[in-house]
């Protein structure tokens, strides 16, 4: 995992079967848009979050492509009914190849 990067998620432990609960997610990414220089006049080289996605129970529920204009540590928030008990990965896709994951379980009660 690149240095400093790092995905956080807020979800609920428990919902109802056909329950819409609020999904919160968060990574820690510089998102450089490859349009600024440094001190010296270089480009600094592009490096932003590409592509966020959530499963759940292997059902794609969101699937986002992102462009240079995203701002520094990406937020998203969004709803998703939970049809059953079971996992929700989330997965950040960065332009250099790596790709950072972390999972939630969601119980029924």
């Amino acid at each position: 995992m690149a240095s400093g990067v790092k995905p956080r998620v807020k979800a609920p432990k428990k919902a109802s079967a056909g329950e819409s609960v609020v999904i919160k997610t968060l990574i820690s990414h510089k998102m450089e848009s490859g349009q600024r220089k440094d001190s010296d006049g270089n480009v600094i080289p592009r490096s932003i979050i590409n592509r966020f996605s959530c499963d759940y129970n292997g059902q794609n529920i969101i699937d986002v492509a992102l462009a240079p204009a995203i701002s520094t540590n990406p937020y998203f928030e969004f709803e998703a009914t939970i049809p059953e008990a079971g996992e929700m990965k989330f997965t950040w896709y960065d332009d250099d190849g790596s790709v950072y994951e972390t999972a939630k379980t969601v119980e029924i009660g």
